[in-house]
């Protein structure tokens, strides 16, 4: 082809193409100064949820309002000033399982279920002890673990001068009768006699005689050389300290002795449940099938650094003595808290230092939002800080937008890289 032929061609194929071009052409949109774009309303770029009619600052953040025009479409745009905000597509979402949840204010209650243990009833606990020196002289069948009724002789022992003591006794006794009778005018006055009898009388109860033998002593007249040991209440016998024929001090515990018709429900509370027990809540303790209610009587001030808890105590009755100390219940206090923002506790992401909740700004985009906690109460947290009521919030699979949210912090922060020198090798100094 001849090089004329050659520019004959070039300039047809050349204007052929320009020709098609300005034929597919669309004219482009045209900006009309005589309609000016529209307000719908102002937004919080923070809290895109709030919407007003006017200008003006966020009411819960204090951030300035936005506004959003007529025709505007925010689909794929990240809203502006919002640092760590992650895209996530609907795919990324469902392969990963992200779901949110909205944002409520309401009341909550729940079940607190703890182990209990059942232990005696302290200021119904008797300690027997030996006033005088003495030895076993007979011992009933009553060991560790046998319930006895109140005032059943327990056991006897020798005690020495319990003789000469008694005799004592008798003789005053008679002497402050007779004054008595003597006594014509019955005027009240302090004899010795009577003085006498009490001194005879605190004798007696100073080496262990009780009441009940002392009032058979009264009505026998007949002097006994051994001290009968009585139950002081019907219950169990915790303890028994001694044997046929054993010889023991004064001040020794002969026996210890529990009323068990009451008894104590014990129960370790972790350090964030304290909070929702106090003394007056009533409990429901479960066993064997049976319900029995038991307030609260104590929040006790020990702390086990084992298991982290505190003791709590609760009071039961023990009708035809069902419970036996060191035997376990369960127990269950209903927790009622009043109306408060609370988020699902998988939400938070507690880092130790910060508490992030990510909230779902639409169109695929989640910012992290540092929050405020207080209570935590079963499977909920309250917020006070960082979140309004209406707000929807990441509450599975948050961890994996967090480490996202986190890398995307990371190299927004990142210092640019220096750039080269021009004309200097790579790699020389």
């Amino acid at each position: 082809m001849t090089p004329a032929k050659l520019a004959v061609s070039l300039c047809l194929a050349a204007g052929i193409f320009a020709a098609g071009y300005m034929a597919n052409r669309q004219p482009a949109p045209v900006a009309s100064a005589a309609s000016p774009r529209q307000v719908l309303y102002y937004t919080c770029p923070m809290h895109p949820q709030y919407k007003s009619r006017h200008s003006g600052d966020c009411p819960s953040c204090g951030m300035r309002l936005a506004p959003v025009y007529t025709g505007a479409s925010n689909a794929g745009a990240a809203p502006p000033g919002v640092p760590g905000l992650v895209l996530v597509t609907a795919a990324q979402r469902q392969l990963t399982g992200v779901r949110s949840d909205v944002v409520q204010r309401a009341s909550s209650s729940n079940v607190l279920r703890v182990f209990g243990r059942i232990a005696v009833d302290e200021s119904r606990l008797s300690r027997l002890i030996a006033a005088s020196d003495g030895w076993v002289q007979e011992l009933g069948p009553n060991p560790a673990g046998t319930l006895v009724q109140q005032n059943q002789v327990l056991a006897s022992y020798f005690a020495r001068d319990l003789v000469s003591a008694q005799q004592n006794y008798l003789y005053a006794f008679q002497v402050n009768a007779q004054s008595a009778q003597r006594e014509a005018n019955n005027v009240p006055q302090r004899s010795s006699a009577s003085l006498n009898l009490r001194t005879a009388l605190d004798n007696l109860r100073s080496l262990g005689m009780s009441d009940p033998q002392i009032e058979d002593l009264q009505r026998t007249g007949d002097p006994k050389p051994e001290l009968r040991v009585y139950s002081p209440a019907t219950g169990v016998v915790l303890a028994r300290n001694i044997s046929p024929g054993q010889r023991f001090d004064k001040g020794y515990e002969l026996y210890r002795v529990a009323d068990i018709g009451r008894v104590w429900v014990t129960a370790d509370i972790f350090e964030k449940d304290r909070e929702f027990l106090k003394p007056g809540a009533v409990a429901t303790v479960r066993y064997r099938g049976r319900e029995f209610r038991a307030p609260m009587t104590d929040a006790l001030p020990q702390f086990d650094p084992q298991s982290r808890t505190f003791k709590t105590r609760f009071e039961l009755d023990n009708p035809g003595f069902l419970f036996q100390p060191d035997m376990f219940v369960d127990v269950e206090v209903q927790v009622n808290m009043p109306a408060a923002i609370t988020v699902p506790a998988d939400a938070v992401i507690d880092s130790g230092r910060r508490k992030t909740v990510y909230v779902d700004r639409g169109d695929g985009f989640f910012e992290p939002r540092l929050v405020k906690t207080g209570w935590r109460l079963g499977g909920r947290v309250e917020v006070t800080e960082g979140l309004m009521r209406g707000e929807h919030i990441v509450v599975s699979s948050n961890f994996l937008i967090d480490s996202e949210s986190r890398m995307k912090a990371g190299l927004e922060r990142a210092p640019a890289a220096p750039q080269e020198a021009a004309g200097a090798p790579r790699g020389s100094e």
